[in-house]
């Protein structure tokens, strides 16, 4: 029997009008500024995409989950905030696995809302529900990667679960956080009011002054200090705070992938990548450091040359300054002597300004060495650049990108020799325009990702440099996408008729490249994707000599209509400076 004050409560409760929760859930949406959701539909989110449709949020649909969640990827790189996805349960949040799990190893800011089977079904085995350890258990499938996953038991707790879901997704390290909605939510009556609560305002945490003071103080005394920038220097947007750093105190600025471009490619202070497909001088400059502060970087093993000492790092006797947003990375693969958990900007804006009364560091020839240095590393393939090869040189497709398109264009890799030779020779200018997938370093990231970038920064040029085994892999329907969101994106097709950097390993360990090249009757098999662009109403170009590309990629930025180059291409390897063990795991037998 209920007490007078609990039926007062119900019977208050019963008065307050009330309203469908998806369109309470969209209009609040609106409120946190998304204007963009990729997916796909499914039976468990029609009452959602219904919502949706009356609202003025863009709904891209992408006709696979992985491409709708590496497109939500690249709209949080370009835009700055958080990606949100939609999908179905069962299948749908399985496909999608692969693209959230890309960003979370990104650290990339997504909101994932994934219908699933009626809450009242729960333990009966409706339609594609996932119960082997748990009734409706299909939101465990992403306890790995995300920060959070949230089940909705009840509609009352759907406002308070997506606004956590949205300030956990960009606080401290960013990352995917997953709301799991049964479909009987959606449709469930809620309060007016309920969505009244936006996501806290945040103040990233700082670097104090005394700590600044003890910093600057270690880099100044050091004979040979390096500052070694990771993505999280991207991501906090502190480039500028870098370059402050750097010429104040005349200290080299060396790389990660996810780092790279941090200052401009013409900056006289920086070195370039660390690590396998690092540059000489990174890698030199690092390992003979007798300080490094390293910024927003977990110190991976493809930028570390595997940890092995004396090739990337040396780390003891070099001392090690470890600044990043999350506490977990400090001293994780490398002995740390001072540990900061702060903000990229607010750390090295600290440090630029207590640095600004010290006695400019005379370092002249620093410049001129690192000049040196890099121009020598060029000079290994300068004639690839120019060369006149068919199938082309890697290095002349990315000479006649260089030549193409504007300096503030987002470069999209995906992975092998893309991502590879970009990162280690392909000049970025603006920061934040090279956009690759580094911790999982998915094939399909490329293809699909352009399509968020571009949505986000429409008023800006967006290249994808994906292999032949990467566009088929991301779901060649991309471009069918793109046409539908009207997104004139253009993928350069680099095509070497397999998965190229594993048979270069394969050939070089084993002495052949079995199952790793496409072969018809022993010879090369290559899809024709420029005709598969035309049948979907785009443009389609197959590039027959080296000096058709030029013209075709200025063609293509001039078109406001999706574009695919394929561009035949010789699989060479790209140099490798550093190592990786993997090279010295592999053993032939008999």
């Amino acid at each position: 029997m209920l007490t007078d004050a609990a039926a007062l409560v119900r019977d208050k409760s019963r008065q307050r009008p009330k309203r469908i929760a998806a369109y309470l859930l969209v209009e609040y949406l609106e409120r946190l500024g998304v204007d963009t959701i990729f997916g796909l539909c499914g039976h468990t989110v029609i009452a959602f995409l219904d919502a949706l449709g009356k609202s003025r949020i863009r709904f891209i649909s992408t006709r696979h989950e992985q491409v709708a969640a590496h497109a939500a990827d690249g709209y949080a790189r370009a835009s700055g905030k958080p990606g949100v996805l939609l999908t179905h349960l069962g299948p749908g949040l399985t496909n999608a696995t692969t693209g959230v799990a890309n960003a979370a190893l990104d650290s990339i800011p997504m909101v994932v809302i994934a219908g699933d089977v009626p809450s009242h079904y729960y333990g009966r085995h409706p339609h594609q529900e996932v119960n082997l350890h748990l009734d409706a258990d299909q939101f465990e499938i992403y306890r790995p990667f995300c920060k959070r996953i949230y089940r909705v038991d009840r509609v009352e707790d759907l406002p308070r679960i997506v606004e956590r879901a949205f300030h956990l997704s960009q606080s401290g390290r960013p990352g995917p956080v997953l709301v799991d909605v049964p479909m009987d939510i959606f449709s469930a009556d809620l309060d007016v009011g309920a969505f009244a609560a936006p996501p806290p305002a945040m103040a990233r945490p700082a670097m104090s002054a005394e700590t600044a003071a003890a910093i600057v103080k270690i880099l100044a005394e050091a004979k040979n200090p390096v500052l070694y920038a990771g993505g999280g220097v991207l991501a906090a947007g502190a480039s500028a705070e870098l370059a402050a750093l750097a010429e104040r105190m005349e200290i080299p600025v060396a790389h990660t992938l996810m780092g790279k471009g941090c200052l401009r490619e013409d900056h006289p202070l920086l070195l370039g990548m660390t690590g396998f497909w690092g540059t000489p001088v990174a890698n030199e400059k690092c390992r003979e450091a007798d300080v490094i502060v390293a910024v927003g970087t977990r110190l991976a093993e493809a930028n570390s040359s595997s940890w092995y000492r004396d090739v990337t790092f040396s780390i003891p006797p070099t001392r090690l300054i470890h600044i990043d947003i999350d506490e977990a990375e400090i001293g994780r693969n490398y002995p740390t002597e001072l540990g900061v958990i702060a903000d990229a900007k607010l750390a090295l804006r600290a440090l630029a300004e207590a640095a600004r009364d010290l006695p400019r560091r005379e370092a002249g020839w620093l410049r001129q060495e690192i000049a040196r240095s890099r121009a020598a590393f060029a000079a290994n393939w300068s004639s690839e650049w120019t060369s006149d090869q068919y199938p082309l040189r890697p290095e002349r497709i990315l000479s006649e990108l260089k030549k193409a398109v504007p300096e503030d264009t987002f470069i999209v890799t995906d992975v092998g020799w893309n991502k590879n030779g970009v990162g280690q020779q392909y000049p970025i200018a603006v920061p934040g325009t090279f956009i690759t997938p580094s911790g999982l370093a998915t094939m399909g990231f490329g293809a699909a990702a352009v399509l968020g970038v571009k949505r986000a920064r429409p008023d800006r040029a967006a290249v994808a440099l994906i292999g032949d085994g990467g566009f088929g892999a991301s779901n060649p329907l991309v471009v069918a996408t793109a046409m539908e969101a009207g997104l004139a994106v253009i993928w350069v097709v680099m095509d070497n008729a397999g998965f190229g950097t594993i048979a270069g390993l394969t050939k070089q360990h084993y002495d052949w490249d079995f199952g790793c090249m496409f072969l018809r009757d022993g010879e090369p098999y290559r899809i024709d994707y420029a005709a598969m662009a035309r049948a979907c109403g785009a443009n389609g170009v197959l590039i027959g000599s080296a000096g058709e590309l030029g013209p075709a990629l200025k063609d293509a930025l001039a078109s406001a209509v999706p574009t695919v180059i394929q561009v035949p291409m010789e699989n060479a390897p790209t140099p490798t400076p550093g190592c990786w063990n993997i090279n010295d795991i592999y053993r032939k037998g008999e």
